[in-house]
């Protein structure tokens, strides 16, 4: 990657705004304004109907590193995540083995630091080894150098009531989060998709919306009850919009996150029986979809949250019901939200970074990111092609995986520079 240098970005659309140059000197953004002076020795770049938006945020990542380096290692996903213009990632615990010790999230935070394309926030686990029975660590990840403040047992849902109460009483001593993957595991016994027409015809087990949303209903009157903080991973459904909607109401301290997909693409696809679509939680309805994007966009749902899931091809490549949940989103997810929210007038550029980096940041309790775009601040940013068009080949991706839903499928913007804390990560949209 390039040295940390001094950079002027001519006539970038700050936010989506008016033109201006931004003058990036060591680490930090040193002006913003029209008709800058470029230092002598200064890269130049025409950022011309550009828009320059804050290093993106992703609050969900799945990096692998230990344990399934097939998949994707911290370097191949901070690649990824680099070239998808994000600046920093939380890697989330259900690694092998399982973020659930002071050593192990500090050993991510330490490959994350080498890797030097993105910062690595570790995401420790709430329950020793996922399993749900007795508290991780918590205080040891919080004390360690990766100072982790949210914890997630991911893949998995804390579905035990008396443990995620505990869990919500210890984070709040520090300011923690709970991160809740909603998924009553009894609802949701053998199932494979979405419940409902498509399930019924296709004749594959059914995932009720109410196995999210009794979970998410259960946890808000938790943290609630005990005065804490809960964060709900990749929200799907209709009713469990409805359902954070109501605590927000009461001022309740809950937050939550949709992935790109749940956005743009709903059951009807599985009637191609092709695992690229099977993901946990599954791809739901029509009406779903309008109700996540409606919801972001009125700030119900506070971020976008990738659940970047990469899968070896073999865990892909065979029939349904053997294969694995999840989907590669780094490299996609910029063009997505503009496909999903910007183009359809439910977001302006200033939404898009509230919604991909000030929010996330927020929650995460990450400094340094998801800052305004102004003098004195630190220089992570994202320049964007948003007039670009192209289809999906994912055999041009950073991560190590290719199990992404929307191969073929032609998307608008492309990331063309990242910058990390002033040097660039990304540049003419190849890793520098």
């Amino acid at each position: 990657m390039s040295e940390t240098n001094t950079t002027l970005l001519r006539g970038a659309k700050v936010l989506g705004g008016e033109p201006q140059d931004v003058l990036i000197e060591g680490e930090r953004i040193a002006a913003v304004g029209t008709g800058l002076d470029a230092p002598a020795g200064a890269t130049v770049i025409d950022a011309t109907g550009q828009i320059l938006l804050p290093g993106l945020v992703d609050l969900h990542t799945h990096l692998r590193e230990p344990g399934r380096e097939d998949s994707e290692t911290v370097l191949t996903g901070t690649k990824a995540a680099a070239v998808g213009g994000f600046t920093a990632v939380h890697a989330m615990a259900n690694t092998f083995p399982v973020a659930d010790t002071a050593g192990v999230v500090e050993q991510v935070w330490r490959l994350g630091k080498e890797s030097g394309y993105c910062d690595v926030q570790p995401v420790g686990a709430v329950t020793v080894g996922l399993e749900g029975k007795k508290l991780a660590e918590l205080g040891a990840m919080r004390d360690s150098a990766a100072g982790v403040r949210v914890f997630s047992d991911d893949g998995k849902c804390v579905d035990d009531a008396v443990i995620m109460r505990r869990a919500l009483e210890y984070v709040k001593a520090f300011d923690g989060v709970i991160a809740q993957h909603a998924q009553e595991p009894r609802l949701t016994e053998g199932a494979q998709m979405n419940e409902g027409i498509v399930s019924a015809e296709l004749g594959l087990g059914g995932w009720p919306a109410v196995a999210e949303e009794s979970i998410i209903a259960r946890d808000v009157l938790l943290a609630a009850h005990v005065g804490s903080r809960v964060h709900i991973c990749h929200l799907s459904t209709a009713g469990s919009v409805e359902i954070v909607r109501w605590a927000k109401s009461k001022g309740w301290n809950v937050t939550a996150e949709v992935t790109p997909h749940h956005l743009l693409l709903t059951d009807e696809l599985v009637r191609s029986y092709n695992p690229v679509y099977k993901v946990n939680p599954p791809l739901r309805t029509e009406a779903d979809v309008m109700a996540l994007r409606e919801a972001l966009a009125d700030g119900t749902i506070d971020c976008v949250a990738t659940d970047h899931a990469p899968h070896p091809h073999e865990d892909k490549d065979c029939e349904w019901g053997a294969a694995a949940m999840g989907m590669v989103g780094l490299e996609t997810a910029l063009s997505v939200v503009q496909h999903t929210m910007v183009d359809t007038g439910l977001l302006d550029w200033a939404g898009v970074a509230d919604r991909m980096s000030h929010r996330p940041s927020v929650i995460g309790r990450l400094t340094g990111h998801g800052r305004p775009i102004a003098a004195g601040e630190p220089a992570n940013l994202t320049l964007l092609d948003s007039a670009y068009r192209g289809v999906v080949n994912p055999a041009g991706f950073a991560s190590r995986s290719r199990n992404t839903p929307y191969e073929g499928r032609e998307l608008p913007g492309r990331v063309t520079h990242t910058f990390l804390r002033g040097r660039a990560t990304v540049v003419d949209g190849k890793l520098a």
